[in-house]
């Protein structure tokens, strides 16, 4: 396949080579492009950036009023109760619950201007995840399937973990949809759960070698049933999925990615005792291990209701596990190649409500962009001076996707074939958010 770049954008010529295309590049030849430059133009357009990806996804909608963009200087409805602190990059201010990540933002781009129109969690959610606008069941794989359907497994750990699992309202959102189950997430639970183990991955102590032997050739003979059923996804993922379950079993690399208790007490003291601190440090181990995309799915952000009383609970939590996160990746010089974002799937209303709350807003919202090349100490985009619309370079979903598939060296125009033979590509609309990388 051969794209030609027209600035953020690819402009698809061909996927193969048809007779016609074949002609069209062969005409390029006396300009001094030959077909093997050619070729390595294009592979070198699509040098990765980032080894792997961890998204924090702030389910429910982060309020950015009183969080990342604060109104000091609007009315008393608007602005909330919280007061602001200035960071570690000069004129730049954020909540004051928010006091470690003040002191990483020289790590960070932050950026203003998310930007949708919808406010229906499980339809924006499954928007944000996957950067294509659809139903609330989810039409679209979200990015994590994208990128294990495109990297697939890595040795033994696999290409795309939830931690502790997938996002979920009213049922299961993130999910690879038509790309089947070998592209679904592994999820991994809760890891500040009391005696951590991961479900499926040990071995119980009532099974002996000798069943294990024989496990393995019973593997063996569905190995050989799917290769006489083929294009059978149900059949193939389940061969596919138990040799690689038997493999994570056995591996003792597959264990110690997830031991999180094998971390100094130090570190997950540094981290915070809680589901979200242990959860992101969980990721950092995960990353470490190979796995190429990590969702630490951190809900509880829809406050309808005394939205202060809920922030001053949970803005501390991300507060800590967040700024740990950064800081480590960054001294283990894991940042350099491990692209981190941060977002929920909408923001919240400028106002607040009658019952001492935010309710949905997808006109505006903020996010956080840290690692793999991304510029540090930088802000990107606005809104008004209510928070209620965005009033300069507006990031949207598919902005987000494109960004993070060109950021893995994956071709966001690529099409994929859906189970009937139809090609779909990955995304439909998007660009790079050019701005984030130094």
């Amino acid at each position: 396949m051969i794209d030609f770049s027209f600035g953020n954008r690819r402009g698809q010529l061909c996927r193969g080579v048809s007779r016609r295309n074949f002609l069209r590049v062969g005409t390029l030849a006396p300009f001094g492009l030959a077909l093997p430059q050619l070729l390595a133009a294009e592979a070198n357009s699509r040098r990765a950036r980032a080894k792997s990806v961890i998204l924090l996804f702030l389910g429910g909608g982060l309020s950015h009023h009183d969080s990342f963009d604060m109104k000091p200087e609007a009315v008393e409805q608007i602005r909330g109760k919280y007061k602001s602190i200035a960071t570690n990059v000069p004129g730049l201010h954020i909540c004051e619950l928010l006091p470690k990540t003040s002191q990483v933002m020289d790590k960070l781009t932050l950026v203003r201007s998310g930007t949708h129109e919808n406010d229906h969690h499980e339809t924006a959610t499954n928007w944000v995840l996957s950067g294509r606008f659809g139903t609330p069941f989810g039409d679209h794989p979200a990015i994590g399937a994208v990128v294990a359907h495109e990297t697939g497994f890595a040795g033994v750990v696999p290409p795309y973990v939830a931690v502790p699992r997938n996002p979920s309202f009213t049922w299961e959102l993130g999910k690879s949809v038509w790309l089947g189950g070998r592209c679904e997430s592994f999820k991994a639970g809760n890891p500040n759960d009391e005696n951590y183990r991961v479900r499926d991955l040990a071995i119980p102590t009532s099974v002996t070698e000798q069943m294990l032997d024989r496990r393995k050739s019973l593997l063996a003979a569905v190995d050989h049933l799917a290769d006489k059923v083929k294009r059978n996804d149900q059949i193939e993922t389940y061969d596919e999925f138990s040799r690689k379950a038997a493999e994570m079993v056995l591996s003792p690399h597959a264990q110690s990615a997830f031991a999180i208790d094998r971390e100094e007490p130090e570190t997950r003291d540094a981290y915070g005792r809680n589901e979200f601190g242990q959860s992101a440090l969980l990721a950092r181990r995960l990353i470490e291990n190979g796995v190429r995309f990590v969702t630490i799915n951190y809900g509880g952000w829809d406050h309808h209701d005394e939205i202060f009383k809920g922030l001053d609970r949970k803005l501390p939590e991300f507060d800590q596990g967040f700024g740990a996160l950064i800081d480590d990746l960054d001294q283990r010089g894991l940042l350099d190649d491990t692209l981190v974002l941060a977002m929920g799937e909408f923001g919240r209303t400028p106002k607040v409500n009658d019952k001492g709350g935010r309710d949905h807003w997808g006109r505006a919202g903020s996010m956080l962009w840290a690692g793999a090349g991304v510029a540090r100490g930088r802000v990107i985009g606005a809104t008004d001076k209510n928070g209620a619309f965005v009033t300069d370079r507006p990031v949207s979903p598919a902005d987000v996707a494109w960004t993070v598939y060109d950021a893995l060296g994956i071709d966001p125009a690529k099409e994929l074939m859906t189970p009937e033979g139809r090609p779909v590509s990955i995304l439909a609309e998007g660009a790079t958010i050019t701005e984030l990388f130094a």
